[in-house]
């Protein structure tokens, strides 16, 4: 540890917020600052932000930390960026002016452009290359239909007067004032255009998408130089020392830095990724092969599954069902029962994600009878979540070849004790709250602090890196197999229900 004084910020670029968070190097809270934007619907299955809008938030929720951090003020060493992950931003190279809104990794406009690549055959040309099914959610289709919808703007794309890329890319050059046009590998490697294996924008697949090279940024290591923030924003430079994706991020914000190592953060959705290693493990099981960060001279790879509806549940119980107020509320009428008392929730409320792919299915709840009350159905709730993580992990192991010995937990949920009880219960290992809980911007400010030496190495975060609250299997195995079975029963009877 070279110095114990110095703070780093973390840019946390959300869906729905800017956030602003400086730590300091013993990975304590500092300070923290956040501002909404608005959601933008233009026809059904649309979702765009205002570009404009997310710069300025991001760059005022800098300033309202940096301006009232007065503990802290003369001692940032380093700026890192952490950013949703798939949004894409097209702009004009001269004025920085963005041509059209950002479209958000939710947005479903090009599901008729992945359904043709489907059709051509190169399901899995995409995947070997890219470790990505075809699916509207990655940025590489995004940046073909604004090409091809927007007029005039794929012959200025050609002639070199576009810049595209991401929410980090977008970010870094407005605070460099254009100087930087770069992204990381973890943001790179969800574009379906980037190769994975060969770590380049890989010609073939920018043919078939008909972009050109030009337009895109370079591609970095997460943990690197970025440039330096313009000094009129906060009256000095700042260096800019790193950009990894959210999830990426707090897979590192976890240090999970071994292979086998897993995050699961308890979101609207769970997103759970597990460290390969340096090898890419392309998923028989429709899981998504991804790159988790590049530091120093390679990258490490992680397998990565995708939860629909996590928190969301228990937000369904808030607004839909109203037998609650509070989001927080579930938990504690949940702890008035032993057990659910056999009555499952399949949470299929858009279908299912990982593993079953299921967009006909429908949400359902069994086994309920006239002795069921809504403290089961907390209860049930909660189960469902961790069911769904059990049923990714299960595959997720299989894919990777290596056994995962205990799980670290982030997000909404997780501060939930008995889901997490419950989670360590049916998936028979540990299950690790940390103490700081905002590990998507922890990731990043550790990337950045390593590249300004804020921290020694990643031996040097592991050592920092406390658990609030471990939880171990208290279930007796007969009777995780039994509910389990129970779960699985209910899913099947869920599967193709629309479409029956």
């Amino acid at each position: 540890m070279q110095s114990r004084k110095k703070h780093v910020i973390s840019l946390d670029q959300g869906t729905t917020s800017s956030r602003a968070i400086a730590f300091d190097s013993f990975s304590n809270i500092a300070g923290s600052h956040s501002i909404e934007f608005k959601q933008i619907y233009p026809k059904p299955g649309w979702v765009e932000h205002d570009p404009d809008e997310i710069l300025n938030t991001q760059i005022q929720s800098l300033k309202k930390l940096f301006y009232g951090g007065k503990s802290f003020k003369e001692k940032i060493a380093a700026i890192g960026i952490t950013n949703q992950r798939e949004t894409v931003i097209l702009w004009d190279k001269k004025t920085g002016k963005p041509f059209y809104n950002a479209i958000v990794w939710q947005c479903r406009r090009t599901a008729k452009i992945c359904e043709q690549l489907k059709k051509e055959g190169l399901e899995d040309k995409i995947k070997e290359k890219t470790g990505l099914l075809i699916d509207p959610y990655f940025s590489g289709s995004k940046i073909k239909w604004l090409l091809d919808n927007i007029d005039g703007l794929r012959r200025k794309a050609k002639k070199g007067q576009v810049c595209a890329g991401t929410v980090d890319s977008w970010l870094i050059w407005n605070l460099t004032a254009g100087k930087v046009h770069a992204t990381d590998y973890s943001n790179a490697s969800r574009t379906m255009l980037f190769n994975i294996n060969t770590l380049h924008w890989d010609s073939e697949l920018l043919e078939i998408f008909d972009i050109p090279e030009i337009i895109l940024p370079e591609v970095k290591p997460s943990s690197a130089p970025y440039g330096r923030l313009e000094k009129n924003i906060l009256g000095r430079e700042i260096p800019l020392s790193s950009a990894i994706g959210d999830q990426q991020s707090a897979l590192f914000g976890q240090a999970c830095f071994e292979r086998g190592m897993t995050k699961c953060t308890y979101g609207t959705g769970c997103f759970i990724l597990l460290n390969t290693g340096k090898k890419a493990i392309h998923s028989k099981n429709n899981l998504l092969s991804t790159i988790a960060w590049g530091l120093g001279n390679f990258v490490e790879y992680a397998v990565e599954g995708s939860i629909f509806i996590g928190g969301a549940a228990v937000q369904w119980l808030r607004d839909g069902l109203q037998i609650i107020k509070k989001s927080s509320e579930c938990s504690q009428l949940a702890e008035k029962v032993k057990d659910s008392q056999g009555v499952y929730f399949v949470p299929a409320l858009v279908g299912l994600g990982a593993p079953y792919w299921d967009s006909f299915a429908r949400g359902a709840i069994f086994g309920i009878t006239r002795g069921t009350t809504k403290e089961h159905i907390a209860r049930a709730t909660l189960e469902a979540i961790a069911f769904q993580v059990k049923d990714v992990l299960d595959i997720m192991q299989g894919d990777a070849g290596c056994r995962i010995k205990s799980l670290k937990v982030d997000g909404g949920a997780s501060a939930s004790d008995v889901l997490l009880q419950f989670q360590s219960d049916i998936l028979g290992i540990k299950v690790i709250r940390p103490v700081i809980t905002e590990t998507t911007a922890l990731g990043a400010a550790y990337l950045a602090g390593l590249n300004e030496g804020v921290w020694d190495s990643k031996k040097d975060i592991q050592s920092g890196w406390n658990a609030q609250k471990e939880f171990m299997p208290l279930m007796d195995k007969k009777k995780v197999n039994s509910i389990y079975k129970g779960w699985k029963k209910a899913i099947n009877r869920s599967l193709g229900w629309e479409e029956q």
